[in-house]
């Protein structure tokens, strides 16, 4: 994500000199605009003048609370997002900074790559908070727009929600939807991707830990489940769990209470919990993989988020909102209408994820000129159906021509995919062989092929 990283400004809050220096240091390596403070005063005086995408402040500092100057930071900069750093097991002060919606915490002592990975955290759900807000969802398509009748409906409930559907296809972005709608949306919102923590911590990370539980517990430290007291939780790749992370997840979630690794005594939690997974979990109960009393647990209602290639009409919204978002200090202007055709013929087999990412990399060599072929990667700018006229004097392309150029694209990739057979080519398309007949011939297809 370095296309990120340009321009981002962070303000780093705390009293201690080494780890200034530290984030500082690590921070600007890695392409960061970032400036420091070492109390409340000097924070406030900063922003005061000066606006920043993060603030990271650490909790206590010898002239106040860094509760405090988020709470007020948030009044002036509404957008900017916030992380909190601590060497205290301030489980209420973690608590408070995230109902005033810190993004997440670091425990000190933390390493670069601890730091990195929070902050390039912050970054992604800064930027799914600008993509979606509760009903403003971006969709263009009626397969999303069933969804977000679902999510609509859903979100009046605390009922447990599972989210299904293929790898990049927005799976966390209709969850925080779902959480901004609900009556939970005052309360943090907590994402964790438990694919991406090893099983031996995952217990820790979710429950919490009390100090000296193990070797490098330096402090106790909540989990995730208390962290998004009153809110909401999300927990995606939840089919890649193991068998005994699972039986605690459902005892969890059964008994609406967490024990904390090293600790006897169960907390009470209020937390909605809302899992994802782009696998076939189904199959995964089938074959003994994932509990299916789990299953039954966490599907109590289930929302299937359609793949890209099923929703073509989001395609340019879509492209066009993060392009949006990437304005100012990520740059970016708008998209050539060659580069438009091009990425409504791309399949998109990574879905929405692909699509920022590639929007992300053409704002980086566009700068602010118009986002054309050539700022795209090879594979999306060299598909068929790219050749399309000019646009006239006011910058118009004729519709006609840019369907005509993306059905056919579909239509041969169809017939290719069933070796020529235009019966199944048509049934691929979701049309009649009468049908498919008279738009090949309007555009143009060869004739000659099997049925």
């Amino acid at each position: 994500m370095n296309g990120s990283r340009r321009g981002y400004r962070v303000l780093v809050v705390d009293d201690e000199p080494e780890i200034l220096n530290f984030v500082k240091e690590v921070l600007t390596s890695s392409g960061f605009f970032c400036d420091c403070a070492s109390d409340s005063r000097q924070a406030l005086g900063k922003l005061r003048t000066q606006s920043y995408h993060l603030l990271i402040t650490d909790i206590r500092l010898p002239d106040g609370s860094g509760i405090d100057i988020i709470r007020i930071a948030r009044e002036k900069h509404p957008y900017m997002a916030a992380m909190v750093i601590t060497g205290f097991a301030s489980i209420e002060g973690i608590k408070e900074a995230m109902d005033l919606g810190a993004m997440d915490y670091i425990p000190k002592p933390f390493s670069m790559e601890d730091l990195l990975l929070a902050v390039e955290g912050v970054i992604k759900k800064q930027r799914h908070s600008k993509h979606s807000s509760g009903k403003t969802l971006v969709t263009n398509s009626p397969a999303m727009e069933k969804v977000m009748a679902l999510v609509e409906k859903v979100s009046a409930t605390d009922s447990t929600v599972l989210l299904t559907g293929e790898s990049g296809t927005g799976k966390e972005m209709i969850a925080r939807a779902l959480h901004r709608m609900s009556r939970r949306s005052a309360g943090p919102f907590i994402s964790v991707n438990s694919g991406g923590i090893p099983e031996g911590l995952l217990e820790s990370e979710l429950f919490g830990h009390i100090k000296g539980s193990y070797t490098g517990a330096h402090a106790t430290t909540i989990g995730h489940f208390q962290a998004a007291e009153n809110g909401t939780l999300f927990m995606d790749e939840i089919g890649n769990m193991g068998q005994p992370m699972q039986v605690k997840l459902l005892r969890a979630l059964q008994e609406r209470e967490v024990t904390p690794v090293g600790s006897s005594t169960p907390i009470p939690i209020s937390t909605r919990f809302i899992s994802a997974t782009n696998s076939d979990i189904r199959q995964d109960v089938e074959n003994g993989s994932f509990r299916k009393d789990l299953y039954y647990r966490l599907n109590v209602f289930e929302i299937k988020i359609p793949a890209l290639r099923e929703r073509s009409t989001d395609i340019i919204p879509l492209a066009e909102l993060f392009l949006c978002g990437m304005r100012g200090p990520f740059g970016g202007e708008k998209l050539s209408d060659k580069a438009i055709t091009a990425l409504l013929t791309y399949s998109w087999p990574g879905n929405v994820r692909e699509l920022e990412n590639v929007i992300e990399r053409a704002v980086v060599l566009a700068g602010n000129e118009t986002i054309s072929l050539e700022h795209l990667p090879d594979w999306i700018s060299n598909s068929p159906g790219t050749d399309i006229p000019s646009a006239d004097t006011a910058g118009v392309v004729h519709l006609n021509v840019i369907v005509n150029s993306v059905e056919r694209h579909y239509i041969q990739k169809a017939l290719i995919a069933s070796g020529g057979v235009r019966s199944k080519a048509a049934r691929r398309l979701g049309l009649k062989r009468t049908t498919l007949l008279a738009r090949m011939k309007k555009l143009g297809i060869a004739e000659g092929l099997k049925g």
